[in-house]
């Protein structure tokens, strides 16, 4: 696969980009090298390696569920410009 500079041209028109000639055939070059270096890797033997979605095994980690005691809403309030009842009172937004 190769990137033509009218692909170059017809992404830089989707993104609103403004791009020299020199920019476009630089772009032109710099993509088509990153793809030749990619196909490098087509090349390579991966008959006996498990796919994977990380290079070390990883697992969760969960904690231990716990209650602890809660903050007394006069405490959370205290500093709050306003409030209603035991709630922060916000502008509205919509």
């Amino acid at each position: 696969m190769t990137i033509s500079l009218k692909d170059v041209e017809h992404v830089a028109m989707l993104a609103r980009l403004k791009l020299s000639d020199e920019e476009k055939e630089m772009y032109t070059k710099q993509l088509n090298d990153i793809l030749k270096y990619a196909e490098q890797l087509q090349e390579l033997d991966t008959e006996n390696v498990k796919p994977t979605a990380h290079v070390l095994p990883i697992k969760n980690v969960f904690r231990e569920d716990k209650v602890h005691q809660h903050l007394d809403p006069e405490k959370a309030l205290a500093n709050a410009p306003e409030r209603e009842e035991n709630f922060f009172k916000v502008p509205k937004i919509i």
